[in-house]
């Protein structure tokens, strides 16, 4: 269990250090890889991890630190990396700190150094509260607690003359190999070899670099050229540049020369697409790349030519091919693009990408590409963040806004409402200037609000929002504005008052505009007041007329929901099986999006139908598996009185058909498994159809 990344090269040499690690891993609750950079701290690392990880029941999991531009981030990337979600009123460091403390974990911070106060502090209080953590870092250097075991990774081994054995020489002919084909250790390239391996220290990043070279040029001239490199270095380049990391100087001293071996334009490049975060598509570097200096035309020669000199990795993906920048060949470029007075404008073409990708993805958010966006949106959520960071680090109120705005179904539909709050918060403080933009972004936060339990202040952001949208001639902003009251007053159990908002807008679907979702959510929210005030069928008919137009549409999302609801209906009319069917058709969809507030939801549904049907201890493991989910959450049932007396409801009938010790047995069954084992179980083994039936007693409902 976990998420470990695949291995793309085979690790040479660091037998020893593996050992070392792994007893360190066993014996010690904190260990760190320090060294310079390029020396290989991630890969062993990563190596290291797969190893050990069968010793851990709930999992290795890798949290990648370098996307990250503030320590304030640094808990949210942990939980996005871990079975868990941001949604919760609660900080988030105590929300991890929760899901670990029962567990026996690994974790794997990669790249430390530039947030090492976070992660000190961090991973003191997990490790308190966790005794089952261990936890393996990267950076270049400690994290400086009293219990850390700190590896300091070496070069390299670099030959003698004759010794072709050397891990260098044998890392260096392993990457010269698929740099050209046929490429061999010989009698007449040995010696050759043995030096460049003692010319760059056996570092494995300079190593690489200079092997990704010998497709262009022959061994000794390669040789010459880093000799005649090293001459002209020297100490001054530090010297003339005192912003340039402190790196050591073989590596300093390889990427320089990749550098100086670049054409003009792929260096350029190279400075250019060191804006992005984590990993990039053709599409995005070629928006960020091209302008007068450089054509579109030239993206895929540029980015194939980075890739040959191993300055960007190529990653496939199964969503298609995307790019990555190493931390420290990312740098450099950002070096040189600070040095070329193109940060600012470049940071700008990136942040109009994702923001050009946000208004996509929010247009098409409703239909059959729904998917689609998400993954794509998940997928360029580092860059999302470094864009959003981009535009409050400016005081950029309007990118903030639009951008925040627009990504509302990131916020509400993917399960990361807490992160929406924290960006829409930031950008509504910058500006109080109305507009359109402004108006989207208090929708936006209201409806992250309402999911986070924070129904008062879904009120108080309904209220604002009619404010800021008065005279607006579009006709869809009259939905957004009644779910934004009527679901935060059903949230608060005034359910009358619900109804009386959610009536005062027509029935029909309108046409297109900012809000075409909002026509959705306010007929969940309308079927939702009618199964609180026990009118069923009601409910069933809104939820069937609300299917029946996302079939149409292609939707997913509020299709799902329309299941749930009628998934509450027929269990409030007494046909428990038929409210199972529903509920696992619902829990497929919210799956695929992995919607953690409809997941949860619908499980506890699914509870309620298993314990209608006598199968009391398949519905405690239901409880299980949704109280998982909701401790992830924040706020119980998004503190709904009605969910909550019926979760409770649920509880106490199973309990008194199974016993206390086998309810606590079920139970933990479910909250202790890993998510998607729970969530396999309950589209396969739940309701009537499966699970071991206990007969209702006398009197039973």
């Amino acid at each position: 269990m976990g998420n470990l990344p695949a291995e793309r090269d085979r690790l040479v040499g660091r037998r020893a250090e593996l050992a070392r690690l792994g007893r360190w891993i066993g014996r010690s609750r904190l260990v760190t890889v320090t060294g310079v950079g390029g020396v290989g701290k991630t890969r062993l690392a990563r190596r290291a991890a797969g190893e050990v990880q069968l010793r851990f029941p709930d999992g290795a999991w890798w949290v990648e630190l370098s996307p990250l531009s503030e320590g304030r981030r640094l808990p949210y990337a942990i939980a996005e990396s871990l079975p868990l979600v941001d949604q919760s009123t609660r900080p988030m460091l105590d929300v991890v700190a929760e899901y670990l403390a029962g567990r026996e974990t690994l974790l794997v911070w990669d790249t430390c150094e530039h947030l090492v106060e976070e992660c000190r502090d961090a991973a003191a209080t997990l490790l308190t509260v966790a005794p089952g953590l261990r936890i393996l870092t990267t950076g270049r250097r400690p994290l400086g607690l009293p219990a850390e075991e700190v590896l300091t990774l070496d070069p390299l081994p670099v030959p003698g003359d004759d010794d072709e054995a050397a891990d260098a020489v044998v890392l260096l002919a392993d990457r010269a190999a698929e740099a050209v084909p046929g490429f061999t250790v010989s009698d007449a390239n040995r010696s050759g070899l043995a030096a460049l391996c003692r010319r760059l220290e056996g570092l494995p990043l300079a190593l690489e670099l200079a092997a990704a070279r010998l497709r262009e040029m022959p061994l000794a001239e390669l040789n010459q050229r880093l000799d005649d490199r090293y001459a002209l270095l020297g100490d001054t380049e530090g010297a003339t540049h005192p912003a340039t990391p402190p790196w050591h100087q073989a590596l300093r001293t390889a990427i320089g020369w990749s550098h100086q071996l670049c054409t003009p334009a792929e260096r350029l490049a190279w400075a250019r697409l060191s804006v992005f975060a984590g990993t990039f598509d053709a599409e995005a570097a070629a928006r960020v790349l091209a302008d007068e200096r450089l054509s579109a035309k030239e993206v895929p020669r540029l980015l194939a030519a980075l890739v040959e000199g191993s300055i960007v990795e190529w990653v496939p993906t199964g969503d298609g091919e995307r790019y990555r920048m190493l931390d420290t060949i990312r740098e450099f470029g950002a070096h040189w693009l600070h040095e070329l007075g193109e940060e600012r404008t470049v940071r700008r073409r990136h942040r109009d990408h994702f923001l050009d990708l946000s208004r996509a993805a929010d247009a098409g958010w409703i239909g059959p590409d729904q998917l689609v966006w998400r993954d794509r949106a998940v997928t360029e959520h580092t860059n999302l963040r470094a864009a959003l960071d981009f535009c409050l680090a400016e005081r950029d109120a309007e990118g903030a806004l639009e951008l925040g705005g627009a990504l509302w179904f990131l916020w509400s539909a993917c399960g990361f409402a807490k992160e929406g709050r924290h960006y829409l918060d930031r950008a509504l403080a910058l500006s109080t200037s109305p507009g359109p933009v402004r108006a989207k972004a208090l929708w936006s936060c209201g409806r992250a609000a309402i999911i986070l339990g924070e129904a008062e202040t879904g009120l108080r952001l309904a209220e604002a929002f009619r404010e800021a949208v008065a005279g607006d001639p579009d006709e869809t902003h009259v939905f957004a504005a009644a779910f934004l009251e009527g679901g935060s007053l059903t949230m608060l159990g005034r359910q009358r008052q619900a109804a009386e908002v959610l009536d005062a807008v027509p029935r029909a679907r309108p046409g297109t505009g900012q809000y075409d979702a909002e026509w959705f959510a306010v007929r969940i929210a309308r079927a939702f007041v009618h199964v609180h005030d026990g009118q069923f069928a009601e409910a069933m008919a809104v939820a069937e007329e609300m299917g029946a137009e996302c079939v149409r549409c292609g939707d997913t999302w509020a299709l799902a929901y329309a299941d749930y609801v009628r998934a509450l209906a027929a269990l409030g009319l007494g046909r428990p099986e038929e409210a199972a069917a529903h509920a696992r058709t619902a829990l497929d969809g919210k799956r695929r999006l992995r919607d953690s507030l409809g997941i949860a939801l619908i499980v506890d549904v699914l509870a309620g139908a298993a314990v209608a049907s006598g199968l009391a201890e398949t519905a405690a493991r239901f409880l299980g598996i949704a109280e998982q989910v909701w401790h992830s959450l924040g706020s119980p049932r998004m503190g709904s009185p009605e969910l909550v007396a019926a979760r409770e409801a649920c509880e106490d009938r199973a309990r008194s058909l199974l016993g206390d010790d086998a309810y606590r047995a079920a139970f933990h069954s479910g909250h202790d498994s890993d998510l998607d084992t729970g969530i396999t179980y309950a589209l396969t083994s739940g309701g009537p159809a499966g699970g071991h039936r206990r007969p209702l007693r006398p009197g039973g409902g």
